[in-house]
């Protein structure tokens, strides 16, 4: 192999766009009703305040970031870690969004299985609606799942596929693999904002573990440096991949102190039990609120206003409302619920005209930082994990177990 190949394919591993993988346990069980519906009305309200602040664009930017997705789950009460979140949020923000698409300017297309298929008809209506060409967005659909499912041989079958376009034109693409032989799945991000030739590192990120080789078709130059790329990825994958940021997700289900950043959470607990603190935060948002609700209030501000780097510790923003396996806590049901109705009534004023309530979260994400960045001291997570623990039950906390029919008399094996 000549030195000038070598040398080529040298540079383009430098200037892989791969922004970030994560492991994703795959994660058998279903979304119970009662999660299902406020997690739809949650994701929608948690979208009209991003578009609201940053636009369609940035939301879809948001989209395309991993670490922010995974986040955006553990806010809505997913398991933080598992492969679940991504089939899970997606399909809520589809039946949350689509039927106001005209007014958020937002379509969402696609999904697992028999809805990833009507991708390309789903597509064709929402283009011929906004007066664009179907024709190279259901191109954009079927590369962005033919690079991932074929060009990109790591083992991983795509098995759902979401395409969110914008009446500008603009999309994102998340879809994800599995892999039943590691018990894995990988996630993938696209960005149109991104992609500048679908044969020439497309990606905004890749979320997941590499396993093995991993032989991609779709790196610049990739006909004469493909064998050089394969040698470097199997000599010096650290080296070659050194500029990405990993979110290693845990086999183990359970929130525990190293997944998350005590500093941070020990902001957002300041601001919601320390009484001068509380009762700023509450006037910011013109609400009498409990320091229960501000402290979800406060992590559904982060996913809203935060920077990329907020969002490193997924697991942090599962202590909003807790999540639907009891991982860190049972879901707080009437927590749910007043959090979901003040950010609701943020928006319905909004609406109106009068955007007080919500720039008030902004105020108040900014509030937990200046926080932050005090002499407060970090969260015991023991201390909070008991607290929230012990609360539950006054708060309607509910976890997919309590689901579970008890057992006729006849079932139950008796011992001696």
């Amino acid at each position: 192999m000549s030195p000038r190949i070598v040398s080529e394919a040298k540079m383009q591993a430098k200037l892989m766009k791969r922004s970030g993988h994560a492991d994703l346990p795959l994660h058998g069980g279903r979304v119970p009703p009662w999660l299902a519906a406020r997690m739809e009305a949650l994701g929608t309200a948690i979208t009209e305040h991003v578009i609201l602040a940053h636009g369609t664009s940035g939301f879809l930017s948001r989209l395309s970031d991993p670490f922010w997705f995974q986040a955006l789950g553990c806010v809505m009460g997913m398991d933080w870690h598992s492969s679940g979140i991504t089939t899970s949020v997606l399909s809520a923000l589809k039946r949350g969004l689509n039927p106001r698409a005209h007014e958020l300017g937002l379509w969402i297309c696609g999904g697992r299985g028999k809805q990833s298929r009507k991708t390309p008809d789903e597509l064709r209506t929402a283009a011929e609606r906004d007066g664009l060409d179907p024709a190279p967005l259901v191109r954009a659909s079927r590369l962005t799942a033919r690079v991932d499912n074929n060009a990109v041989a790591d083992g991983f079958q795509i098995y759902l596929h979401s395409f969110v376009l914008t009446r500008t034109g603009e999309w994102a693409v998340v879809q994800q693999g599995m892999n039943e032989s590691n018990r894995l799945a990988r996630r993938y991000h696209w960005h149109s904002a991104s992609v500048r030739d679908f044969v020439s590192e497309p990606h905004t990120a890749i979320v997941g573990e590499p396993s093995g080789e991993i032989l991609n078709l779709v790196d610049q130059r990739a006909r004469p440096a493909q064998d050089a790329l394969l040698a470097i990825s199997r000599e010096h994958p650290e080296k070659t991949l050194h500029h990405i940021e990993r979110l290693v997700l845990p086999a183990h289900h359970d929130v525990r102190p190293r997944d998350v950043d005590l500093k941070r959470l020990g902001a957002v607990l300041a601001v919601s039990y320390d009484r001068q603190l509380r009762d700023f935060a509450s006037l910011l948002l013109t609400e009498n609120l409990g320091p229960r609700t501000l402290q979800t209030l406060a992590l559904v501000a982060e996913v809203v206003h935060g920077a990329p780097t907020r969002f490193r510790d997924p697991a942090r923003f599962s202590f909003a409302l807790g999540g639907k396996d009891g991982h860190p806590f049972p879901v707080p049901l009437k927590t749910y619920d007043e959090s979901l109705a003040v950010l609701r009534r943020a928006l319905d004023a909004a609406r109106l005209g009068h955007t007080e309530k919500v720039d008030a979260f902004r105020r108040l994400d900014n509030l937990v930082r200046k926080v932050e960045q005090s002499a407060q001291p970090e969260a015991n997570f023991e201390r909070v994990i008991a607290h929230e623990r012990a609360i539950s039950k006054d708060l309607d906390g509910r976890t997919v177990f309590d689901d579970r029919k008890p057992a006729r008399p006849d079932q139950l094996r008796l011992f001696s």
